[in-house]
């Protein structure tokens, strides 16, 4: 049989792996929410880039018919 002390000592272990596999539940949400972000601004990125290509040719003419800004 176990003592009063050694009941509360496990009713508090208990309590303890009980909140951190909440609070790991809950950053592995938020991991998951900031991956599915990164990922949508990595396309948005991708498209913006190919985008600002497009623009720049269309006013300035493909970049290897320009001289060097040194000239």
């Amino acid at each position: 049989m176990t003592s009063s002390g050694e009941d509360r000592r496990i009713t508090v272990l208990e309590e303890t792996v009980a909140h951190q596999a909440r609070v790991i539940e809950e950053m592995s949400d938020e991991m998951a929410r900031q991956g599915q972000t990164i990922d949508a601004l990595k396309k948005r990125l991708a498209r913006l880039a190919e985008r600002f290509a497009e623009l720049e040719e269309t006013t300035t003419g493909p970049a290897e018919s320009r001289p060097p800004p040194h000239w």
